[in-house]
């Protein structure tokens, strides 16, 4: 009886600290529908387009065949099918490996890009996956519309590597970039830094890193379906688990494990406060940060986490814009040009970039 005590006494303690101290601060002041300042809504002529649900079952066939894996066998296919999807196209770009300050990275150069307008960008892969070669056609189509040389850095994934590590790679890989480009020693004219999904994540940390260390500072960032919230507290990770078919199948078992579990689990794999801002951005301070553009799907599990963060940055005097497309998967860019909301994603993106020039 005594031990039957104890455990009950744990579990209640393990509760009261994963409910409570770990959920970081409320955040639902910033939830509610697209109010056309911070949230503008892109239905899209015929959305979803048939090259959308094309990818849908590309994407869900690989699902179910990385399902029948064992956990080591999957996340070694889960590597090779994102570079095989980064290696099948046929870029304009010169992909040029390059040592940023130590970090393994490749300049992405589309024909008349310049030195002077720099992009470094930061792959996701849910910070298990992914690569420079993964994100080509990403990191092409960024240079093509920008005119830039683009930075893909190779940060260190886990578990082989701790989650922080991956974001130390990305300070030193933007130290480097504001004193180097392609074609060797400068400062550039023109900054961007730029994400997807945990990429995003990392852009996000490393805007406000940026900021608290005096640096030069990106003059946009452009974050594409990140996560910002590693608590797991935005109405859209239970509400749209069935709509995202992309990171729904993913994280199925996850959302069904209770919350103050889940904080805990992160704590264990990540050893960090899932509410630290190193790891959840939209719990830090988002004031005097750069200009930032989110995209999400709105069908997508993070896309509460663009919302916040936009609203709260907006509410902190940041310049800050979320764009919302009906239907989409998870990181639907990358899929240009098969998909046709994908162009229209990309037509803004370049507006925006544009606009901070």
């Amino acid at each position: 009886m005594s031990f039957l005590i104890f455990i009950i006494v744990v579990i209640g303690i393990l509760w009261l600290i994963g409910t409570f101290y770990l959920k970081g601060t409320d955040l639902s002041m910033y939830d509610g529908e697209p109010d056309g300042q911070t949230v503008r809504f892109f239905p899209g002529p015929g959305s979803p387009s048939e090259g959308h649900w094309e990818k849908v079952a590309e994407v869900q066939k690989f699902g179910v065949e990385a399902a029948a894996l064992g956990q080591k066998e999957r996340l070694k296919r889960m590597r090779e099918y994102m570079d095989e999807q980064g290696a099948k196209r046929q870029y304009a770009s010169e992909f040029r490996p390059v040592d940023g300050g130590g970090v393994p990275a490749e300049w992405v150069l589309a024909p008349g890009t310049t030195g002077n307008r720099r992009v470094l960008y930061i792959h996701g892969g849910a910070f298990i996956a992914g690569s420079p070669l993964s994100h080509h056609n990403i990191t092409n189509r960024f240079s093509e519309i920008t005119g830039a040389a683009v930075l893909s850095i190779d940060y260190r994934l886990m578990p082989e590597h701790g989650r922080l590590d991956g974001l130390e790679d990305c300070k030193t890989a933007y130290r480097w970039i504001l004193e180097n480009g392609p074609d060797g020693p400068g400062a550039p004219d023109h900054l961007v830094v730029s994400g997807d999904s945990a990429g995003g994540n990392l852009t996000l940390a490393l805007s406000a890193w940026v900021r608290d260390q005096g640096l030069r500072a990106p003059d946009a960032i452009v974050g594409l379906s990140p996560l910002a919230d590693s608590t797991f507290s935005g109405p859209s990770i239970p509400e749209n688990l069935e709509t995202d078919f992309m990171l729904g199948p993913l994280f199925a078992q996850m959302v069904r494990i209770p919350l103050f579990l889940r904080r805990w689990l992160f704590v264990l794999q990540n050893r960090a406060h899932p509410a630290n801002p190193l790891v959840s951005p939209v719990f830090g301070d988002l004031s005097n940060l750069p200009p930032t553009l989110i995209q999400v799907s709105a069908a997508e599990m993070l896309r509460d986490d663009a919302y916040r963060y936009v609203r709260k940055a907006h509410a902190s005097g940041t310049r800050a814009e979320a764009q919302s497309w009906a239907h989409m998967l998870h990181v639907w860019q990358i899929f240009y040009p098969e998909v046709t909301e994908a162009g229209e994603a990309w037509e803004e993106i370049g507006k925006f970039v544009e606009s901070t020039r």
